[in-house]
């Protein structure tokens, strides 16, 4: 698993649509934001958490047709499906590759942009904290979403209308978590309940994904 997990992590960067272009898309939109809406302090600090969320939440979606495609595409998805592991095994490989190169680089400079977006002092660590207990799940609703599509052609807008719905909860609480920071209020339920997400979806659906997977091959 190890070694699949390290051949999902070169072949990312090397075909490109990795982190690369997860960070270049979540810079654009924050960078672009105060020439929508202003650059005032009083209309920037209020809607920031979101902003970032939802910028960060984009991003991650912009590659997650790719998950599965190459190897479908090169013939190699039949053979991981032999293989000695299991498919639930891929699954989560995937998954974790997805987050290495796509979520953990935007936790990771999520709080450096929210100095573009004036953010309140007191919400960077909880930024941090949201996006480090939610971006996993993303990547992990992502992954079953593009077994769903692997195999259809231009699928990459039916993987997003699959996926959305389904980011919502953890972006409603992501963002909730960051604002209750930001006004010194209480923190913990929403980021319970983001853990809670993500633990859920680590634990259903790479059973999920191998079904969907294993319907898609036949």
């Amino acid at each position: 698993m190890i070694a699949l997990l390290l051949r999902d992590l070169r072949l990312s960067v090397r075909a490109g649509g990795g982190f690369g272009l997860g960070l270049a898309f979540f810079l654009i939109v924050v960078v672009l934001v105060p020439f929508g809406v202003g650059p005032d302090r009083v209309i920037l600090t209020p809607i920031a958490p979101g902003i970032l969320w939802v910028a960060a939440l984009l991003a991650a979606l912009l590659s997650l047709d790719r998950i599965f495609a190459l190897d479908f595409e090169d013939g190699s998805l039949p053979l991981l499906a032999t293989a000695p592991i299991p498919l639930e095994g891929v699954a989560l490989s995937k998954a974790v590759s997805h987050w290495i190169t796509t979520g953990l680089p935007l936790t990771c400079v999520a709080p450096v942009l929210g100095f573009f977006l004036n953010m309140a002092p007191g919400a960077y660590v909880w930024l941090l904290a949201s996006l480090a207990l939610g971006a996993p799940a993303l990547s992990m609703i992502g992954t079953f979403g593009a077994a769903l599509t692997v195999g259809l052609r231009r699928g990459g807008l039916l993987l997003s209308l699959l996926v959305l719905p389904l980011y919502i909860p953890t972006l409603m609480f992501g963002a909730e978590a960051v604002r209750r920071g930001a006004d010194g209020s209480g923190v913990t339920a929403p980021l319970m309940l983001v853990g809670v997400i993500t633990l859920g979806c680590f634990a259903l659906l790479p059973f999920a994904t191998a079904a969907a997977l294993r319907i898609n091959l036949r």
